[in-house]
């Protein structure tokens, strides 16, 4: 098909969730897109900013089910880029916090394709803020880790494991199936009592919580029958949350008198 205008990619990050905590900029990147690519976690409300005249492909990936893999997400950017011009690929969070958007610019830009990043708010912060929980905070705690749960070998990182040994909050995207390793790690640590949040779809209107400790969480998941997606944070912060500070406290009642 002959081009009919320049072939580019824009990479957008959809943020965590809530479509108002979507950026300004992605919304003018979306309503210039030819072709919007778009991922299983962003808010489809996000999709409106678009023209209709764009075309616009669901490409998500989530756990047990794929759309398209990651190299056909690849090179349908480059076909469509080629066929309608502008692509904007949406994809959750920060396209580049886990996001794979280091590879999929590479790849584009391989074929000469000019591409354009616009940053979006990671999960990894805005969830725990939503539940008022600071990833730092003086005279607590005075750094984070972001870890990944499920490397590309399926294996739970050994960044959790370093990241147990310091007195860092500790935040784990896409660990919910590896929670029990994860708890693991921590209790061969000698960090039984130390504060978990779990926060499940964050900052939408089917947002679940559940707090616990590092002995007591999986029992709270059970309970509480929280899944994936979630945001595991770990460390002393999370029962400072204004929010979850009396409803740590009731949790913790709750779990000695069981």
């Amino acid at each position: 098909m002959q081009q009919t205008r320049k072939a580019r990619l824009t990479l957008v990050g959809a943020g965590p969730g809530d479509p108002d905590l979507f950026t300004i900029k992605g919304a003018r990147a979306l309503a210039e897109a030819d072709v919007v690519l778009y991922d299983a976690l962003v808010n489809k409300k996000l999709l409106t900013y678009a023209s209709q005249n764009a075309i616009k492909i669901f490409v998500g990936k989530r756990k047990g089910y794929m759309a398209h893999t990651q190299d056909e997400i690849n090179q349908l950017i480059v076909n469509k880029a080629f066929e309608h011009g502008h692509v904007v690929r949406l994809k959750g969070g920060d396209p580049f916090i886990f996001g794979r958007g280091t590879e999929e610019i590479e790849h584009a830009e391989s074929f000469g394709i000019s591409s354009e990043v616009v940053p979006g708010i990671s999960s990894s912060a805005a969830v725990p803020a939503n539940q008022g929980i600071a990833l730092t905070k003086r005279g607590v705690t005075e750094s984070f880790w972001v870890i990944t749960g499920t490397t590309s070998q399926r294996k739970l990182s050994n960044d959790v494991v370093h990241a147990a040994k310091s007195s860092a909050t500790v935040v784990i995207l896409m660990g919910m199936s590896k929670l029990t390793e994860i708890v693991d790690i921590f209790k061969a640590q000698d960090k039984h009592d130390m504060p978990v949040a779990i926060i499940q779809n964050g900052t939408t209107t089917q947002e679940k919580t559940g707090i616990g400790t590092v002995e007591t969480i999986v029992q709270v998941v059970k309970q509480k029958k929280l899944s994936s997606p979630a945001v595991i944070v770990i460390g002393e912060v999370v029962k400072h949350s204004h929010k979850l500070r009396d409803f740590y406290k009731e949790e913790l009642v709750h779990v000695i008198n069981s």
